[in-house]
């Protein structure tokens, strides 16, 4: 008898909505909110009328364009649940 073979695909969502969006950049909403709002970070898309969401492309570009941090990530982000770095 033949064994059922499953496929596996993931297929990257095309655009984020606001909760989603700021998930997807590790921030809270209202830093995102704000980020937007100031025109830092990438505006939303018109879905359909009355439904904005993000392009995720655009948030992957931003979030790369970030510079980098000199500093540690604070201690309440898991960061040392494994030990003190060496």
């Amino acid at each position: 008898m033949l064994k059922e073979r499953r496929s596996i695909v993931t297929i990257k969502p095309l655009f984020l909505a606001r909760s989603d969006a700021a998930a997807f950049l590790a921030i809270g909403e209202s830093t995102f909110e704000d980020l937007v709002a100031r025109g830092e970070a990438p505006k939303p898309r018109k879905v359909s009328k009355g439904r904005t969401a993000w392009l995720v492309e655009e948030l992957e570009a931003w979030g790369r364009e970030r510079p980098e941090s000199d500093h540690l990530p604070p201690k309440n982000s898991g960061y040392g649940r494994a030990g003190a770095p060496a």
